[in-house]
């Protein structure tokens, strides 16, 4: 690994710790609130700490797309946070690694390989068996699923996007989110100010550490790798998401879970191996 895809590889470990700190914060806000509350004071950290830098115009459009596939991917993910375990919502999430090659393919040209088709099937069988082998996937799960499309979306997309102002597309992809979220909390979620500093724990951790800095180490440092090999690298999160999820909520898998963790991830890295 070069410099910058170590520093992707600690980005990871940190959106790993997200799934305990939004699963708990969950019991206290409703889900689109929450990022409405993260991404807003996510915006407002970046504008106090960039100024004119991050005000460029020239990423607005571009920023606005990016931060609807965020809206999307990260709508998804917690309304399906609350129907599903942490670790399986981490599991879950890591498919946009095998869903970013037939993105890519769709808006960069990229080429496909029949390594690509067999690490999707290996993921698609992991999750049947991780949300519990049955005929019907668990609508938590299923919502996850549609997390992982849409932040394929927005890897594929920052690559296609590289060339940009990387702090200016930061920002303008956080305030979006921002907006979204607080647009759709105010239509169809009850207004609420937690008192207990337990979300508001979650809240800052999420919109510090995995928003501001990660996101714009994101900008910063995906450029410098190809697009798939930034999905690869971020495979890792399900292995720190689980490890989190056990250390902090003392979640463990069933044997069917486990297996279908097993088979996520052997699809993930048989994309590790295609270069």
């Amino acid at each position: 690994m070069n410099r910058s895809e170590l520093v992707l590889l600690g980005i990871t470990a940190i959106w790993g710790f997200t799934f305990p700190a939004m699963k708990v914060s969950l019991e206290y806000l409703p889900p689109i609130l929450f990022l409405a509350y993260r991404f807003g004071i996510a915006s407002l950290l970046m504008l106090l700490l960039f100024r004119s830098r991050v005000l460029r115009w020239n990423t607005f459009s571009e920023g606005f797309i990016l931060g609807l596939t965020l809206f999307f991917g990260h709508g998804f993910q917690i309304v399906g946070l609350k129907y599903t375990t942490a670790s399986n919502s981490a599991f879950v999430t890591s498919l946009y690694v095998v869903f970013t090659p037939f993105i890519a393919y769709f808006l960069l040209g990229e080429k496909l390989k029949g390594r690509d088709a067999l690490s999707l099937a290996l993921a698609l069988a992991g999750l049947y068996l991780i949300s519990g082998a049955s005929t019907k996937i668990g609508y938590g799960d299923l919502l996850t699923a549609l997390c992982a499309l849409s932040f394929a979306f927005q890897i594929v997309l920052v690559q296609r996007f590289g060339t940009k102002d990387y702090l200016s597309l930061a920002f303008w992809q956080i305030t979006w989110n921002f907006i979204l979220s607080l647009i759709f909390a105010l239509l169809f979620e009850p207004p609420t100010v937690p008192r207990s500093p337990v979300p508001w724990a979650g809240i800052l951790y999420t919109s510090i550490f995995a928003t501001v800095l990660a996101f714009t180490l994101q900008m910063k440092h995906q450029r410098n790798t190809k697009a798939h090999k930034a999905a690869l690298i971020y495979s890792a999160e399900p292995i720190f998401g689980s490890l989190a999820a056990f250390l902090t909520l003392g979640e463990v898998l069933t044997p069917k879970g486990y297996l279908g963790a097993a088979l996520i991830m052997a699809g993930i890295w048989n994309e590790v191996r295609k270069n």
